[in-house]
């Protein structure tokens, strides 16, 4: 049953996803050596630098229109990690540390000493790793669908981890067609291994995202695959969730929960995420009751 359920979910975003970037039309991409691989990216609009990061077993492609949505008012660096889309796999583990230095090392490479982060699911996971590791990089950043515990997943998602293998996943039609096309079967099962190796990480980051200063924007689903209490634990450790209307500003840090969304179902809206996403980077704030002009005088 779980298993069915894991199958119907990673289906559901393949073709949600790639159904969604049908009328795309794909920026030049570049490659760039960071880390012993040449790491493909994609360079999109002008303005303040964005560097977006993909989901796992995604790419620049499958993360929709907000990418094109994000590029109408910002310079967007779109990267591939290690083994997925254009980017080759390399001789060593994947895991959020990695793919965070490998962001930085990709900073480094195109001259780029600060910018703002939005990174979805496994890339808001390596967006957490590149604040905590690399703070001074990080400007603000946008962190839809995360964790920062192996304990904050859903109860029926920790059960299914145990029973994750190589062969679940060649048994669906999406990966059994990504297998054929890469030419290498037996690289691309070892793709998956350390895919599955990286579900199985405990993390265990409470006290790193407790000393973050850089400014956080959670984004999460409501019925997402991390608990609505784990979430709202996150915004804790970064100051949020205090009263408004005291007379203080409120922390830099914010929380949007979207209604009825499923943890496939938040990358494909990408206008409700726009509306989240750019007050954020712009620091604007909703005005309270009390924030508005008094009334003028007759």
């Amino acid at each position: 049953m779980i298993a069915r359920m894991f199958r119907a979910m990673i289906v559901t975003l393949c073709v949600c996803t790639v159904a969604s970037v049908a009328a795309f039309t794909q920026s030049n991409g570049k490659y760039v050596n960071v880390n012993g691989m040449k790491m493909y990216y994609e360079v999109s609009g002008e303005g303040d630098p964005l560097i977006v990061l993909h989901g796992a077993h995604m790419d620049i492609k499958t993360m929709g229109k907000i990418i094109p949505l994000l590029a109408e008012t910002h310079k967007v660096y779109a990267l591939e990690f290690q083994g997925h889309g254009s980017t080759e796999d390399i001789d060593r583990p994947i895991t959020y540390q990695n793919l965070a230095d490998d962001v930085a090392a990709f900073m480094d490479a195109v001259g780029l000493k600060k910018a703002d982060v939005f990174g979805y699911s496994m890339g808001a996971q390596v967006g957490l790793q590149l604040a905590i590791r690399n703070p001074a990089k990080v400007n603000k950043l946008v962190s839809a669908s995360a964790s920062y515990d192996l304990k904050g997943w859903q109860p029926v998602y920790s059960e299914l981890l145990p029973q994750m293998s190589v062969e679940m996943f060649l048994a669906m039609p999406y990966f059994a067609e990504v297998s054929k096309k890469s030419g290498n079967p037996e690289r691309y099962a070892a793709f998956l291994k350390k895919m599955i190796a990286l579900e199985h990480e405990p993390m265990a980051w409470e006290e790193d995202v407790k000393k973050l200063k850089t400014p956080v924007l959670i984004i999460a689903g409501d019925a997402d695959v991390a608990t609505l209490e784990h979430t709202v634990s996150m915004f804790r450790l970064l100051g949020g969730g205090v009263m408004g209307d005291m007379g203080r500003p409120l922390p830099a840090s914010r929380l949007a929960i979207m209604p009825a969304t499923s943890h496939t179902a938040v990358i494909s809206q990408p206008d409700l995420l726009i509306s989240f996403i750019e007050p954020f980077l712009k620091g604007e704030t909703p005005k309270g009751f009390f924030d508005a002009a008094p009334p003028e005088k007759n």
